[in-house]
């Protein structure tokens, strides 16, 4: 041992380096329990001279969950439709697929049964997942018969979830139905305005249509209205499997109630959100996402037009602000950012700069819309008009992908195409839309499953 350094000093010095390396990895970890905001432009260099057009990405990620023991405690209501055309196989798989799913449960979380014909009941009363035997055969027991009593299955379900209703849980409604809605409320609109109001208490309701006979818009207002997500499932049989994906959503949650507010400014107006609800005061945006889940990437997508500027000057195009609530550290939490442009007379280096990421997130919605425009034609019965939207669409995205050497963007070009081929078949028409609603949803929302 060196006489000028006696041990003592050598172990106090230990300590002390070893108590840094950990407030260093605490800090860490802290650190990147955080959402991120990352704010670009399609075209960050403009073309001067000229009022133009241009897409603004908003994009939210979501941080890494250490490991499971992380994980937000869930509040999960599910709502299962036993009407009549629920018979035989439906009921059967829907059952098994509601115990699997609990299965990836466990004591920290809430859960709640709720069956539903002409009448609703309360199969199995919000309570703690500590005795599961119980819950899987309250679930066995549930039958078919009856009308469909959608509206007051879903306001039971939420109720069911009031009970334990936390800022810090998961709180969702899971829905499944296999047909119209013909007892209580049974428009899309009504639907939507109730998914609306359970989005403001914390609430989100993924829908899940089974067969051929469900409407789609419902289920998808519905969805949308509180960001929940939405699947059709045409086999009873991946019931299973959808259960399963959406469990595993509701246990990577890391953020809620993110409020995103963007202000245009230096005179850019704001022309659409594209794929999202919002309200538009002027020249602000506000619009909401109830949950962001761990390592998923949601964007937003916000067209704009930007007025005239001179070759070589600089515009500041928006600030963006968002609010959320950080289910890691279980505090409010604030993002802020602002969006900047260059403008130029060469068209060559407006071209070097396209930020291709941007820009393809941009032109996928751009065409969803028109998908969804598309589909309100062919409703009318202008089945030509529906096709030359869709064709419209591909060659859209075509040019886009040869510009962009986009392989994404090129195979949603063949998408566009296949669509637009099948509008002529009327018998085929019911599945299609559904497909249809269901690609759009979720390219809006950028659902992964």
């Amino acid at each position: 041992m060196n006489r000028y350094f006696p041990r003592h000093r050598w172990i106090t010095a230990l300590l002390l380096l070893l108590t840094c390396v950990s407030l260093s990895a605490r800090a860490q970890t802290q650190h990147k329990q955080e959402v991120t905001l990352d704010l670009s432009l399609a075209t960050p260099v403009m073309a001067a001279g000229a009022a133009q057009k241009a897409y603004i990405k908003i994009s939210l990620d979501g941080f890494e969950l250490p490991g499971r023991a992380t994980r937000t405690p869930a509040n999960v209501a599910i709502v299962l439709d036993r009407s009549g055309s629920m018979g035989g196989d439906k009921i059967q798989h829907a059952r098994e697929a509601a115990i699997m799913a609990l299965g990836r449960l466990d004591e920290r979380d809430i859960v709640s049964v709720v069956a539903y014909d002409s009448q609703v009941e309360v199969v199995v009363p919000a309570t703690r997942l500590t005795d599961r035997q119980p819950i899987y055969q309250a679930i066995r027991t549930i039958r078919a018969g009856g009308n469909t009593a959608l509206f007051a299955g879903v306001s039971k379900g939420a109720a069911e979830l009031r009970k334990f209703i936390d800022r810090n849980r998961v709180n969702r409604v899971i829905l499944l139905s296999d047909g119209l809605a013909n007892v209580g409320p049974q428009t899309p609109s009504a639907l939507g305005r109730l998914g609306q109001s359970l989005a403001k208490e914390g609430i989100s309701v993924t829908t899940i249509g089974l067969g051929l006979g469900y409407n789609e818009d419902l289920m998808t207002q519905l969805a949308g209205m509180s960001d929940g997500n939405h699947a059709f499932v045409e086999n009873a049989a991946d019931l299973a499997r959808i259960f399963q994906y959406e469990f595993g959503d509701v246990m990577s949650v890391v953020a809620q109630d993110l409020i995103i507010e963007i202000r245009c400014l230096n005179g850019v107006r704001p022309l659409r959100l594209l794929g999202r609800d919002s309200d538009v005061y002027g020249d602000r945006v506000r619009t909401r996402l109830n949950q962001l889940y761990s390592e998923q990437e949601k964007y937003l997508v916000l067209e704009v037009e930007v007025p005239a500027q001179e070759a070589g000057s600089e515009l500041e195009l928006a600030s963006v602000q968002v609010d959320y609530a950080n289910l890691a550290t279980r505090q409010a939490a604030r993002l802020d950012g602002r969006v900047r442009a260059q403008f130029s007379a060469s068209e060559q280096e407006v071209q070097q700069a396209v930020d291709k990421p941007a820009l393809e997130s941009a032109v996928e919605q751009v065409a969803n819309e028109l998908s969804r425009e598309a589909v309100e034609l062919r409703d009318q019965g202008d089945v030509q008009g529906a096709r030359s939207l869709l064709q419209k669409s591909a060659e859209y995205l075509g040019a886009q992908a040869e510009a962009l050497a986009s392989p994404e963007l090129k195979a949603q070009e063949e998408e566009a195409l296949q669509d637009a081929d099948k509008l002529s078949s009327e018998d085929d028409w019911n599945r299609q839309r559904k497909e249809l609603r269901e690609k759009q949803y979720k390219r809006a929302t950028q659902q992964t499953y």
